[in-house]
């Protein structure tokens, strides 16, 4: 973790070449400093704010006066720091009944910032501060600051469920991790109104980055780990399966054991993991069948790679079965030796600096939440057999004389629909997370989705594939506004999951939507490419599906003349 110090040097790096975020920071207290540390943060990601921070407890007043510099600035983001100490020098000076509802006074406020302001909001959660009117027995009293105080961000959960656009920014726990006196310095509050502490600052304004990259679609997809001594305790090719160290007793094996449970609850959530490990294969996945202590089972790994090869070299093997970046991997080895050599050699890969003593592994983690996400469905847990399966796909393949007798022998089939109940959440979630198949990498939350399905403007299309190996789930989405006065289909969105390349699913989708067009009477399609750092790949998306250009980055399809493109997926 840098420092504050290291945050405002990077202010001063040239920074001419990254991506401009508009950002709003709104404060009950003095966020000078915040700001300074959201900046330089930002920056340590390749991201640059231009931010629009108001003045001096003006929160009310830039949310319910709509000619407010916040509403000029139309921020992408907004970040809301309501702090404790405010919300306690307020609760001090009502009446008991009001004091009673005070947790609601603020949810109302949080749910009309939410449905006046454009963009998503982070908003801090709020460290506790224990007046100690009652003690212990203010959990009994509704009244009370504390009990008050843990209804509210009990409800604000709640409250950011109910919201898509509300996004919890959560420093209580950065207090539960490192003490009050950590986060709040009671001398520098009273000569300067800052509540965060100089030592706080860059943890604050990096779990503040953490949301705001996950919603721009940066986040990690996948866990890779060692074995020996990293996922159990010793060498499981001289101890075998039966003595390696794990298990819930005392000793060592129980922070093996707590580390795979932590790992298993990630793979549940829909983290892939994979296995980059030195070791005889048939050895290291015995002690994943017999082993009765084992947490973790073959089935929970999407990819295993053991032999005595280089580990970038296993590590590059593992992304080419997942194609996905190498910057949405982690790697996690006990040896120094070996994450040195991946850092070197894949800078891109998160390579945590591991505590020598394994009982310190799960907390060093915590420390870092490696694993922000801006969304969740309960399909994410199918995404280690996926993987599996895709695994599976690329071994046959390898049977075969010509890629084309393999897609022959893959008898795909996709299923084409609109946007539903039942899709639209995953189509949100896609958005948020396509990077390199994203024509033109646009982020839409469910309402904004769901308006687009139900509007005349635009036609939406989802499209899932099964093959004889199982079900890939829903693969590609293709979202397309009606230009009216130019007889065209503007393909807004196109992304599609890197897991389906080199299928002949592009062909299968354009085939699709050039069809509709001309069900509908529309004369031509227009594409769009917007790059970004991740997208590369389908610079040339459009000419090579025939398309021609007709500016930087436009092009167009003329749908009378189109002839369908070969590929071997039947419509379901």
């Amino acid at each position: 973790m840098n420092d504050f110090k290291q945050l405002k040097r990077n202010l001063k790096r040239d920074t001419s070449s990254l991506k401009k975020i508009k950002v709003s920071l709104l404060g009950d207290s003095a966020t000078q400093f915040l700001a300074v540390a959201l900046r330089g943060e930002a920056i340590e990601r390749d991201i640059v704010l231009d931010l629009f921070e108001a003045e001096y407890n003006q929160v009310e007043r830039q949310v319910l006066d709509p000619s407010s510099e916040l509403y000029e600035h139309n921020a992408e983001y907004t970040i809301v720091f309501q702090s404790t100490h405010k919300l306690l020098e307020t609760y001090s000076l009502l009446s008991i009944e009001q004091q009673g509802r005070l947790a609601e006074e603020r949810l109302d406020f949080v749910r009309t910032l939410c449905n006046s302001i454009g963009g998503r909001i982070i908003y801090y959660n709020y460290p506790e501060i224990d007046n100690s009117a009652f003690g212990s027995y203010s959990n009994k009293v509704q009244n009370s600051f504390v009990y008050q105080l843990r209804k509210l961000n009990f409800e604000l959960m709640k409250l950011s469920q109910e919201l898509p656009n509300l996004f919890i920014c959560d420093i209580a726990s950065l207090q539960n991790e490192f003490g009050r006196k950590w986060l709040f310095d009671s001398a520098v509050y009273v000569n300067t109104e800052m509540l965060l502490s100089i030592d706080a600052l860059p943890f604050v304004a990096s779990r503040t980055m953490d949301i705001l990259c996950a919603l721009q679609g940066q986040f990690k997809k996948c866990l890779i780990l060692d074995l020996d001594n990293t996922l159990w305790g010793g060498v499981v090719g001289d101890d075998g399966w039966e003595g390696i160290q794990i298990g819930h007793g005392l000793g060592i094996g129980k922070a093996f054991t707590e580390f795979q449970e932590w790992v298993r609850v990630l793979k549940n959530r829909g983290i892939i993991i994979a296995i980059c490990s030195k070791n005889d294969e048939a050895k290291a996945k015995e002690a994943f069948v017999k082993n009765p202590e084992m947490v973790l089972k073959l089935d929970d790994i999407s990819v295993f790679v053991a032999n005595w090869e280089n580990k970038a070299d296993n590590i590059r093997t593992i992304q080419k079965v997942l194609n996905i970046g190498f910057d949405s991997m982690v790697f996690i080895d006990d040896n120094p030796f070996e994450r040195n050599l991946v850092r070197e050699s894949i800078p891109q890969v998160t390579v945590p600096e591991m505590p020598e003593d394994p009982g310190e592994y799960l907390e060093y983690l915590y420390s870092l939440n490696l694993f922000e996400t801006a969304s969740y469905s309960s399909n994410d847990s199918d995404r280690t057999r996926q993987y599996q399966v895709e695994a599976q796909r690329m071994s046959e393949s390898q049977h075969f004389a010509n890629e084309e007798d393999f897609l022959k022998s893959l008898n795909m089939k996709c299923e084409v629909t609109g946007f539903n109940a039942f899709n639209i959440p995953r189509v949100a979630q896609l958005s948020q997370r396509s990077n390199q198949f994203n024509l033109r990498t646009i982020r839409y939350t469910e309402e904004e989705i769901r308006a687009m399905e139900i509007s005349s403007d635009y036609a939406t299309f989802s499209f899932a594939l099964e093959d004889k190996f199982g079900d890939n789930g829903l693969i590609c989405v293709v979202i397309m506004k009606s230009l009216p006065e130019e007889q065209a289909l503007f393909v807004d969105t196109w992304f599609m999951s890197c897991r389906v390349l080199k299928r002949g699913m592009e062909h299968f989708t354009l085939n699709t939507i050039v069809e509709w067009a001309k069900e509908h009477n529309y004369k031509k399609i227009i594409g769009e490419y917007l790059p970004t750092k991740k997208n590369e790949m389908v610079a040339q998306h459009y000419p090579s599906l025939g398309f021609d250009s007709i500016g930087e980055n436009r092009f167009v399809l003329e749908v009378e003349t189109y002839q369908p493109l070969a590929n071997y997926i039947t419509k379901k």
